[in-house]
């Protein structure tokens, strides 16, 4: 039986170690964390959309980070201190403004693949993951933004997908709880939310159950080739030493997948992007009924809500390219509480409990799903702001490569 090391316990390592046990491998995985799922795959949105696969690579996205360069506030920030990684990044962004049409008609595809199969596993394996199939609502502010979603809606579904113009009146009778007033939205009844941490925890659980290897508190520390695969090197939070030798290795270690490749001889050219999420704590009967059941993404301020079962309602967004830089900011949290109090008014805010984490992106929007230069080595990362909706299906794609590869 071939041995295969998954670098990264996040939603993309765990799928990936599931689709490779299913595949007949011995699987090990390695984590830095005491836990699968506590850095990126934490505390995210909670959307498994779609309807949000138009990848960034546009002008506009240039224009509008530039403007917003020096708001401390704004949905999309750029810290202007010089980087070497963080410019040669947006370089290759900018390049790849050709690619957006295509790689936005990939990614839906990819999506609408992964949650099936996402839904699928958790069946089969038993667990809950707060899951809600109410669909999402895109709302809109203004023509500008209308129009634009109407000119992306078409490359949806050349995807696929099936996304429904719905009016202001349309709006209200979807969410009824949502207060102001929208020019017109969109909604797409086949994408659904859920709790990604809660989902990588029990997935994780059933790879372990069936055999997988985990290595939690592990630090890789070296990949030294050999004959035939690979020797890794890891410590554990005590400081012990350890080597294993596998036969291959998928790095899918979101942020440090950069390190990683840089160990293997590889350029994978990830930037950490930041987004920041509040999880409100719904204590009373009257933020219960106030908050939303159906999943929002309100384009303007770049906001997503999902509703994690009766007690929980998580809103997230923004995106800041500050480096690898976890803290998390008063002034990036504050217009996602202010968001909620007037979007939804009698939603008490009081426990409001703040999170950032580090979005894995490539300049081109579109995971890395590939091999490496060296046999036996291979990546599934990069995922930016939709891992939590592609990585079920991105791990059947590199698991039927090293499937392919390993029967050669």
């Amino acid at each position: 039986m071939k041995k295969i090391a998954v670098i990264g316990a996040g939603v993309t390592g765990v799928t990936t170690a599931y689709a490779l046990m299913n595949r007949g491998f011995e699987v090990t995985v390695f984590d830095q964390n005491r836990y699968a799922a506590m850095d990126t795959s934490f505390a995210n949105g909670g959307q498994l959309s779609a309807s949000n696969a138009e990848v960034w690579n546009r002008w506009s996205t240039v224009f509008k980070g530039m403007k917003w360069m020096f708001k401390r506030g704004a949905p999309l920030l750029v810290n202007p201190k010089p980087s070497w990684h963080k410019y040669s990044w947006m370089a290759e962004f900018v390049a790849n403004i050709p690619g957006y049409r295509q790689n936005t008609i990939d990614t839906v595809r990819m999506a609408i693949a992964a949650r099936e199969h996402l839904k699928e596993t958790a069946k089969a394996e038993g667990f809950t993951f707060d899951a809600e199939e109410r669909g999402i609502l895109h709302i809109y502010n203004t023509k500008y933004e209308y129009d634009h979603a109407t000119a992306v809606n078409a490359l949806l579904e050349e995807g696929g997908l099936v996304r429904e113009a719905v009016s202001p009146s349309e709006i209200k009778a979807l969410e009824p709880a949502i207060v102001g007033d929208y020019y017109g939205g969109y909604y797409t009844a086949s994408d659904m939310t859920g709790d990604i941490h809660r989902y990588s925890r029990g997935l994780s659980d059933a790879c372990r159950k069936k055999g997988v290897n985990f290595h939690f508190r592990a630090d890789v520390t070296g990949i030294r080739m050999v004959e035939g695969g690979h020797i890794v090197h890891w410590s554990d939070d005590d400081g012990t030493q350890t080597e294993d030798r596998f036969d291959g290795i998928v790095v899918c270690a979101g942020v440090s997948s950069r390190k990683f490749g840089q160990m293997l001889g590889d350029r994978v050219n990830v930037y950490p992007v930041k987004g920041y999420s509040i999880t409100v704590s719904l204590d009373d009967d009257t933020s219960q009924a106030a908050a939303p059941w159906i999943s929002l993404l309100d384009d303007e301020a770049k906001v997503v809500t999902s509703r994690l079962g009766k007690t929980r309602f998580r809103i997230a967004g923004t995106a800041e390219f500050n480096g690898y830089n976890w803290d998390i900011r008063d002034d990036r949290v504050r217009p996602l509480v202010k968001w909620v109090e007037r979007n939804f008014p009698d939603v008490e805010t009081e426990h409001a409990v703040p999170w950032a984490g580090l979005r894995p992106m490539m300049p081109n929007m579109v995971p890395l799903v590939d091999a490496g230069k060296r046999p036996g080595v291979y990546y599934n990362t990069g995922h930016g702001h939709l891992g939590w909706t592609l990585s079920a299906a991105t791990a059947e794609i590199i698991g039927d490569k090293i499937r392919d590869d390993m029967a050669a």
